[in-house]
């Protein structure tokens, strides 16, 4: 499912597996590929740029696709790069397709917003951001018809070394304000010997109107995102390990009364009496 821009035919905006498997569990990619269709010629960068992670979460979509696997349950990742539009932000937000990223100017996106190629930005919009945010969404909705609510897990990875400082998490857990799945998840791994695990590091998952808020916090699901280190998940076999570790967790997480329910939390962005 891993893509490259190639001058190949076009990929869909997403890919799925197991939607009629153990809907109790949405396993979710959101920066899965780095693929660019050919009609933007990898946005002007040169093609090695496309193998770094801005261009996705290298080694994510292979432990998301274990995931599913030994569950039997569904996945929904993204089939383009996030440099095209990142379908993690908001349509609000101004890091939605990216200008300047880690130290790379992205010329085919130098005049892409509201603002500027406003037409560019919607085709952008309708053609790859609402296609993968409507499967979620339909995924979800077929869970709630059968009764289920389920938890949504979203699989990202991250660089070891940021702006020269290294990054002592090996992995580490986002969230806003649900606590369910994060302080269950903090628990798992704080069993595990040698494990430095993040709370909402290295990054906060208190983003609005990012993916999980979107699906998990406005629908009152269990959610989190996992931030794997990408030199933890390298090779097939780091992969089975970090697959099997969240496994595991979600058999755990998905046999407490109190998780797999809707409950709802908001958000640390939400207006006071909103």
């Amino acid at each position: 499912m891993y893509q490259r821009a190639s001058p190949a035919q076009n990929l869909p905006a997403f890919t799925t597996a197991h939607l009629t498997g153990d809907q109790r569990f949405l396993v979710i990619c959101d920066h899965a590929s780095n693929y660019l269709p050919p009609e933007y010629d990898n946005l002007g960068l040169p093609p090695e740029q496309l193998d770094r992670h801005i261009a996705s979460d290298l080694g994510a979509l292979a432990v998301a696709g274990k995931i599913s696997e030994r569950l039997n349950c569904p996945l929904i990742a993204s089939q383009f790069s996030r440099l095209l539009i990142d379908p993690n932000r908001g349509l609000d937000d101004p890091t939605l397709v990216m200008k300047l990223s880690d130290g790379a100017v992205i010329p085919g996106n130098q005049n892409v917003d509201p603002y500027g190629d406003r037409a560019e930005w919607q085709r952008r919009i309708d053609l790859f951001y609402k296609p993968y945010d409507a499967a979620i969404k339909s995924a979800l909705q077929a869970a709630k018809t059968a009764g289920i609510a389920p938890i949504i897990l979203s699989v990202h990875s991250f660089t070891p070394i940021w702006r020269g400082t290294k990054r002592p998490w090996h992995a580490g857990v986002l969230w806003d304000k649900d606590p369910r799945l994060a302080k269950l998840m903090m628990s798992y791994m704080a069993q595990l010997p040698d494990l430095v695990f993040g709370d909402n590091e290295p990054y906060d998952g208190q983003l609005i109107h990012d993916t999980l808020y979107r699906h998990g916090t406005s629908n009152g699901l269990p959610h989190a995102i996992i931030e794997l280190r990408q030199d933890e998940i390298e090779t097939n076999a780091q992969q089975d390990v970090w697959a099997a570790r969240l496994v595991d967790f979600l058999r755990l997480a998905v046999s407490q009364a109190d998780i797999a329910t809707y409950q709802y939390f908001g958000s640390v962005n939400d207006a006071p009496n909103g």
